[in-house]
């Protein structure tokens, strides 16, 4: 009983440590067992690229499970409050992952899964396609739209943040390599799940 106890921590332990090298998307999903199937799950359903995806992830929490923002500082030493609720691998607020959770019916959802996490981001580009007519491979601008909500992004919120638009650059040149990257290995990853019995 103990020994199975053991096993399920150490697995659970898993699941939440980051992916071991992190700008390399053929090392993350072999690394990450289902991590690709996920993925491909929601770019499935919403249409949004896989690259495109794991790229904002990226940005956001660098695949960490229990992300949240770093807390302000009072008198710039001591620990104040965080500036939002953002948390998990897509610093989702709760307002908006609840929004999710309704209208994409996953009710379960957690913000520390990745297989919901990566569903929650082609859900956003999905709605930043619909509400602020975004291509879907477009990274650039629908990280815009990521950060700074659809309301935010049609009226151009991001204008005069040229750190934001750095951001979204590096968003963009951080899908293109791992699209490169996916490119030489997706054949084999689709492999790995089929078994010869």
């Amino acid at each position: 009983m103990a020994a199975l106890l053991l096993a399920a921590l150490a697995l659970g332990g898993c699941t939440t440590t980051p992916p071991s090298d992190v700008n390399n998307i053929c090392s993350i999903f072999r690394e990450k067992n289902g991590w690709y199937d996920d993925a491909d799950d929601s770019r499935k359903r919403w249409g949004s690229p896989i690259p495109v995806m794991m790229a904002i992830m990226h940005q956001e929490s660098r695949f960490r499970a229990k992300a949240k923002p770093p807390r302000k500082k009072i008198l710039w030493v001591i620990p104040g409050p965080r500036p939002s609720n953002s948390y998990g691998y897509t610093q989702a607020l709760e307002e908006t992952w609840d929004v999710y959770k309704r209208d994409a019916g996953n009710y379960g959802a957690d913000r520390d899964d990745f297989g919901d996490s990566i569903d929650f981001v082609g859900w956003y580009n999905h709605q930043s396609y619909r509400r602020s007519g975004i291509k879907k491979d477009d990274p650039y601008h629908l990280y815009l739209a990521y950060h700074e909500g659809h309301g935010g992004y049609n009226r151009r919120s991001f204008k005069n943040k040229q750190w934001l638009k750095d951001v979204a650059k590096k968003v963009s040149r951080q899908s293109s390599r791992y699209a490169t990257q996916l490119r030489g290995c997706e054949e084999d990853l689709k492999d790995d799940g089929w078994w010869p019995w």
